[in-house]
């Protein structure tokens, strides 16, 4: 049992981190970027997915994309004219290759790699209209007894299946893709953006930051031995529900926040 010092602690803590200011070094500032969902959802996802290694290295990858979509008049029409094709398909005859043996885009993965995601976000935004209609649809068709914490980020995994680039498995802690579920999501924060109010925040699973575990463990809310998979992000948000009753993820805010600043 979570003591009542120990509640009090986290709150605040969440109080003290979650605010504008933690989007400076973040990639939650990619966000706000744009000002229409149709642009912001498909963004942001873009964002996740690339918000791993050094910040120092990702953010400028994001922003440059950001700024290529610009060129097109923002992040939806760039996706469904396919004008990402001259950046990104290295089998397209607009393609420049920026030398001869061709580098990868950020880290391990290629120009190709992010080509494959940006095809199959405009395929979603073509036939649905927008990104977050379409994970409704698919999150309002599942049978209640399916729809439990973590569900929705396995219905993004499964909407991406050629893209290396989008975590799967459903016993992964798929990080990226519960950081940017919380941006979706909750409501009324200075951070998150809150698009999809059709789904309840406290379904939301934390984001295992490896931050997040260690403080997690250190407050001995998580296990010396724990591993960055659901069942520890479940048992994590589990226990925050009891600080945080309809919005366990706010939590991330605290464990994150004091990690950092330790």
């Amino acid at each position: 049992m979570m003591t009542g010092e120990l509640k009090q602690n986290l709150r605040e803590l969440a109080q003290k981190y979650e605010t504008s200011s933690f989007m400076d070094a973040d990639p939650s500032q990619f966000i706000r970027w744009y000002s229409r969902a149709e642009d912001i959802e498909p963004a942001s996802f873009i964002a996740a997915m690339l918000s791993f290694g050094s910040r120092s290295q990702f953010i400028p990858k994001i922003r440059g994309i950001f700024q290529l979509a610009d060129k097109s008049g923002g992040m939806e029409k760039w996706l469904k004219s396919r004008d990402f094709e001259k950046e990104f398909d290295e089998n397209s005859p607009n393609f420049e290759k920026k030398c001869e043996n061709l580098p990868k885009f950020y880290r391990f993965y290629s120009f190709s790699d992010m080509n494959s995601l940006f095809f199959e976000l405009s395929e979603i935004l073509e036939k649905y209209g927008n990104f977050g209609e379409f994970l409704r649809k698919k999150y309002e068709n599942l049978p209640e007894n399916e729809k439990k914490p973590g569900i929705l980020a396995d219905l993004i995994s499964e909407a991406f299946p050629k893209s290396k680039i989008v975590p799967k498995g459903k016993t992964s802690a798929n990080k990226r893709i519960h950081m940017f579920l919380r941006w979706m999501v909750r409501q009324n924060s200075p951070v998150d953006i809150g698009l999809w109010s059709w789904y309840p925040a406290k379904n939301l699973l934390i984001p295992l930051d490896v931050h997040v575990m260690q403080e997690g463990v250190k407050l001995g809310l998580l296990p010396e031995n724990a591993s960055a998979n659901r069942k520890t992000a479940l048992a994590l948000t589990s226990q925050m529900t009891e600080v945080f009753p309809e919005d366990p993820s706010r939590a991330d805010f605290a464990l994150f926040g004091l990690g950092v600043s330790q």
